[in-house]
């Protein structure tokens, strides 16, 4: 990620982080839950848990109650986030966080980890292929990688789809082939996948107008929006608005949930 990029993207989580905690963190809450289990209720070597992209460290609390007295570090890009994950991990001994790009996280931690668990990071890294690779380097023999990521479609219809649509008007879709090379990535870094599926849970926004303000505000759009200005937000919005239903929007967007495991030594 070159350092303009860097900065573009820490400047907009910067921005959004206290709207982030308060309007996506309970939202986002069940695939937390399903990440964490998935290294809760495996034999783990001992050895810290790396959070990457750990954004204001919603993973902690359930982590430090599935395993505790382990050491657990979150490391995000975003001083924001950083700021309001650091208040989280003052309540917890053992808890760290670090500020700093999470997608090459393998020579750092080299074989040092008992689990890696991060939640709706990955996808927004340069190369989610490279970095995961890296994070299955950081485990030790016998742990566990749990990486939860919003995948291509995460819905046929629904707030997430409306926006993703609006959006293609104005932007070019990115390459997504990455999503393709994960779990060879995961093969080639000595990993086995045990787990590779999709994961819905329900999700409900005031009315469209509140998700799109969310959404661009304390969302993944924060950077885009910083990046494009007043003027074209204030289209977007419109353009999202004008087919968009009225009242309650309810929804039940999947996710891809990957669990991959370093053999125990021999």
């Amino acid at each position: 990620m070159t350092d303009e990029r860097l900065a573009r993207t820490a400047r907009g989580w910067d921005e959004a982080a206290d709207g982030y905690e308060a309007y996506y963190v309970p939202r986002f809450a069940p695939w937390v839950a399903a990440a964490v289990d998935a290294v809760g209720g495996a034999a783990l070597p001992d050895g810290p848990v790396l959070v990457p992209c750990c954004g204001t460290f919603p993973e902690l609390d359930a982590l430090a109650a599935v395993l505790p007295g382990r050491a657990v570090t979150g490391v995000d890009l975003s001083a924001g986030m950083v700021r309001l994950a650091r208040g989280r991990a003052a309540r917890h001994p053992g808890a760290s966080v670090e500020q700093g790009d999470a997608s090459t996280l393998g020579g750092r931690w080299p074989g040092r980890c008992a689990a890696v668990v991060s939640v709706f990071g990955l996808q927004q890294l340069p190369e989610p292929d490279a970095a995961i690779r890296s994070w299955a380097a950081a485990l030790r023999p016998g742990g566990v990688l749990s990486v939860v990521f919003w995948p291509r479609r995460t819905e046929d219809d629904g707030p997430f789809a409306r926006i993703a649509e609006v959006v293609r008007w104005h932007v070019p879709a990115g390459d997504d082939t990455w999503q393709d090379r994960l779990v060879p990535a995961l093969t080639a870094a000595g990993t086995v996948v045990e787990r590779d599926e999709l994961a819905a849970h329900p999700m409900s926004h005031p009315d469209a107008a509140a998700f799109f303000d969310a959404h661009t505000r304390a969302g993944p759009m924060r950077p885009l929006v910083t990046a494009r200005g007043a003027a074209f937000t204030d289209r977007l919005r419109a353009q999202f608005l004008r087919h968009s239903p009225q009242g309650e929007w309810r929804h039940r967007p999947r996710a891809r949930h990957l669990v991959a495991r370093r053999p125990p030594a021999s």
